[in-house]
């Protein structure tokens, strides 16, 4: 009565600090974690048994899982039907068990939807030939019985497991602080690891994981991890493990065929990844996608490239990094161990201790074996007495009123002999033959020194052990389903790599209405407009290029030409997708590849070269580039294309100066170097990049001056120079323009 009332006196924050303690722990050891002797949670453990107990063997006829289940939760496991009947579905679903531990019979999921199965009073169920190696031993003294939940029954604590089924077949769990995420791993090559611990009990991990090189899971897919990521994976115990689908293409048709998925990876999803970017537009790479899997084929994704100059690999390394056709899994090997407390272990640790656990099983089973033979040599010592002395102990028995007392005072026998020579029937006891008795005394004999012998010799156990080991894995190992190829993460193309680039033409209205068009032969001038609005500026190029628009304070901007309205409507404003500062507006516009150059500068005389990679911004606010004085205004920039080029500047005072565009500077923004020497209110009108050997144009109002190459030796010069005068009529120049030599027209400067 005292403990009750100090018990009810706890403050509430020791009794719920118990509770939740105690409530973990509860979730640690008795339902999230597997243990590493058995490599099963509790429910697993329990339903395993349970099955076992039914009856259920891998030879038996099946029964409703809902009996099974039924039986778990009377007498071993009080919890939900509806958990324990999942835990049995995974157990039983072979793409999510590498060697499945229950056979079931009718719908019990699929790949694409594992929780697609029936309920468990449609299904049945029976242990496979697998289960075997956890319940084959377990009468034969090798097990820990503990009571059930209601005292009733007893359960093994573990199941005296002859593989190390912990990395088996793997497991999933979320306990309370604490996780763990087992991968499965091929039968064979984990018995071939712990052969080789077995003879080498100082090996490390780097020479396990020659046998163990990574994990196998079920469905067959290629494991991509590099060899230092699993390296340190299995020293760590923690880290992640890459999968990617495998794919083969046709060599008649030239198709991509899809033939195993990562693990857990739903078909059904991919296919939906793969036809949204379709839809989307963001995979023209990809003509049609077809499912062609059936039951001879369970996979099998047909990819059809819309022609035979896509580049495979590359099309499958951005499908591999934008679907679920390259996955990662994290793994955390988390594990109750044998002294009963949860731990990360590493591989060297986890197959150590499951042989630390296999040696003590192999133990206790020959140490019950030689009870058992030890216990029938002393029988038939005293059946071989009572043979001997046949007549008398008959004798005994019927006339003696004690015949037990006699016979063991008469004989010097035991009181077991006693009990057992009483329990023979007579018949049974006369027909007891002296060479029967014998030789079974002999045979019993030399198993006695057998098992002596093997449980004296360490190494003799030892070899016992590995000679078990390798006939199991003989029986139900199989060869490995997943392939080792390390690649790097695949990278995603991007959508200039990925999208067709088409010729396009952007225009940008006096007003700042920008729009696209496809193609080059575009008149931008014949454009509709709004009222009161006309054509401002164009430029031409790809849609995969770099659009850069400047604004009159010299500050860049970029766009996705991809993104921008049709020509066929009149555009949107600019400032929809652009935060011009400082009230500026777009002077120039500028569209080609990120290695474009371009010179720009102002008209107050300063300019530099620049590339459209670096006046490529993100921010809608766009980013300084040109450094423009007050009062000056943005040159048209101009195109670099090739050697042996100048730029021809013409002046408000009627001047012309050409220099090598090579004495420029290159510079990712500011103000560049003195273009040429101006006086008083003079200011540059016009620019542009003049190739050899071709000619000026210079327009003047209604008239124009063409300067053949020649005419332009005399206003060549240094970098700097004020220039020579124009001829008389010419000195105020509206606009510039190369001629080229083959060329019959005139192409504007830029």
């Amino acid at each position: 009565m005292t403990d009750l009332i100090e018990t009810e006196r706890l403050p509430l924050s020791v009794f719920a600090e118990k509770a939740y303690l105690d409530y973990s722990m509860y979730v640690v050891l008795d339902r999230a974690l597997p243990h590493v002797a058995d490599g099963l949670k509790p429910v697993q453990r329990r339903i395993v048994y349970a099955m076992s107990e039914l009856g259920l063997s891998a030879g038996a006829k099946y029964k409703k899982s809902a009996r099974t289940v039924g039986d778990v939760l009377g007498k071993f496991h009080p919890h939900g039907d509806t958990a324990c009947y999942e835990a049995m579905v995974t157990m039983a679903q072979p793409f999510a068990y590498r060697y499945p531990l229950v056979d079931g019979q009718g719908n019990w999921g699929s790949p694409d939807d594992p929780k697609s199965f029936a309920a468990m009073r449609y299904t049945e169920s029976r242990l496979t030939p697998y289960a075997a190696t956890l319940l084959a031993e377990l009468g034969s003294g090798t097990a820990d019985w503990v009571p059930n939940f209601d005292g009733t029954l007893d359960e093994p604590k573990l199941l005296p497991a002859r593989l190390p089924n912990i990395l088996v077949n793997g497991t999933t769990g979320i306990a309370v602080g604490m996780a763990t995420d087992i991968p499965p791993h091929n039968l064979r090559e984990l018995a071939k690891a712990c052969i080789h611990l077995l003879k080498h009990p100082g090996a490390e991990i780097e020479t396990l994981m020659g046998f163990v090189p990574a994990p196998d899971y079920p469905t067959g897919c290629e494991i991509v991890s590099e060899s230092a990521d699993l390296l340190k994976l299995y020293r760590t115990g923690n880290g992640q493990v890459r999968a990617r689908a495998v794919w083969e293409r046709e060599a008649d048709t030239g198709n991509i065929i899809i033939t195993a998925l990562p693990h857990q990876v739903s078909g059904a999803k991919v296919q939906e990844q793969i036809a949204d970017q379709m839809r989307a537009k963001k995979l023209p790479l990809v003509e049609d996608l077809r499912d062609e899997s059936d039951h001879e084929s369970p996979v099998r994704i047909v990819i059809v490239p819309r022609s035979n100059r896509v580049d495979v690999p590359q099309l499958m390394a951005h499908l591999f990094a934008t679907t679920d056709l390259e996955k990662s899994y994290r793994v955390n090997l988390n594990m109750i161990g044998l002294d009963g407390r949860p731990k990360v272990k590493n591989l060297r640790e986890i197959l150590v201790e499951w042989l630390d656990y296999r040696f003590a099983t192999v133990t206790r089973r020959l140490n019950h074996r030689l009870a058992k033979v030890n216990d029938r040599l002393h029988l038939l010592e005293g059946l071989l007495i009572a043979f001997l002395n046949l007549d008398e102990v008959i004798r005994i028995i019927r006339q003696e009123d004690e015949p037990k007392a006699v016979l063991m005072r008469t004989f010097a026998l035991s009181e077991r002999q006693a009990d057992y020579i009483l329990d023979t029937k007579l018949r049974q006891l006369a027909r007891l033959e002296e060479m029967k008795i014998k030789g079974e005394q002999d045979a019993l004999e030399t198993e006695r020194a057998e098992l002596e012998r093997l449980l004296g010799d360490d190494a003799a156990l030892k070899k016992l052990i590995a000679q078990e080991i390798r006939e199991d894995a003989e029986k139900y190992g199989d060869d490995r389903r997943c392939a080792l190829n390390a690649a790097p993460p695949a990278q995603a193309m991007s959508a200039e790599a990925i999208l067709p680039a088409e010729p396009i033409t952007v225009v940008l209205s006096k007003a700042g209405w920008i729009r696209a068009g496809k193609g080059h032969d575009l008149d931008p001038e014949a454009l509709s407009y709004k009222a009161g609005d006309e054509y401002g500026l164009h430029c031409t190029g790809k849609t995969n290029q770099l659009l850069i628009l400047v604004d009159d304070n010299g500050r860049a901007y970029t766009l996705n030409p991809r993104e921008l309205p049709s020509a066929r409507s009149q555009g949107e404003p600019v400032t929809t997708r652009l935060d011009l500062q400082d009230g500026g507006k777009i002077v120039a516009m500028m569209l080609g590849d990120a290695g474009d150059r371009y010179v720009v500068g102002s008209t107050e005389g300063y300019g530099f070269v620049v590339t459209l990679e670096s006046l490529q911004g993100r921010n809608r606010a766009g980013k300084a580039a040109i450094t423009v004085a007050k009062g000056a205004g943005l040159l048209r920039p101009a195109h670099v294309s090739g050697d042996g080029l100048q730029l021809a500047i013409t002046t408000a005072e009627g001047r012309l100066l050409l220099f090598p565009v090579a004495e420029l500077p290159e510079l990712p923004k500011g103000k560049g170097n003195k273009l040429v020497t101006l006086k008083g209110q003079d200011r540059i009108l016009a620019s542009c990049v003049l190739p050899a050997d071709a000619a000026l144009v210079l327009s003047c109002g209604k008239r124009t001056l063409t300067l053949k190459a020649a005419d332009l030796e005399h206003y060549s010069g240094e970098r700097g120079r004020r220039g020579n005068k124009l001829p008389r009529g010419f000195q105020k120049v509206d606009e510039v323009a190369v001629e080229l030599p083959s060329a019959s027209a005139s192409a504007e400067g830029v």
